[in-house]
């Protein structure tokens, strides 16, 4: 059983990777951005998966969303809903 108090096992992988995209934009709370970088230290999985998503940004930058048609963006807007509808509520 893991101690839930060490860092970096406060936080399970399936929370670090909700919490990336504030992470990567430094916006999260100093004491969740220091647990996040303590489980990334410990799980190769989640140190990949963010490798992957900085490859991703530096590859793709910015899409201005005037770029985007009309079809790409209501795909994109249901994608996003989707994800979201099926997200447990945290306690």
């Amino acid at each position: 059983m893991n101690d839930r108090s060490q860092p970096g096992l406060a936080i399970d992988c399936a929370e670090v990777v909700e919490l990336l995209t504030d992470y990567l934009e430094g916006t999260l709370e100093e004491s969740v951005h220091a647990e996040v970088e303590a489980h990334l230290a410990l799980c190769d999985g989640c140190d990949t998966y963010l490798a992957q998503m900085r490859s991703t940004i530096a590859v793709l930058g910015h899409v201005p969303a005037a770029s985007l048609t009309e079809q790409a963006r209501r795909e994109l807007v249901t994608a996003f809903r989707d994800v979201h509808a099926h997200r447990e509520p945290t306690a």
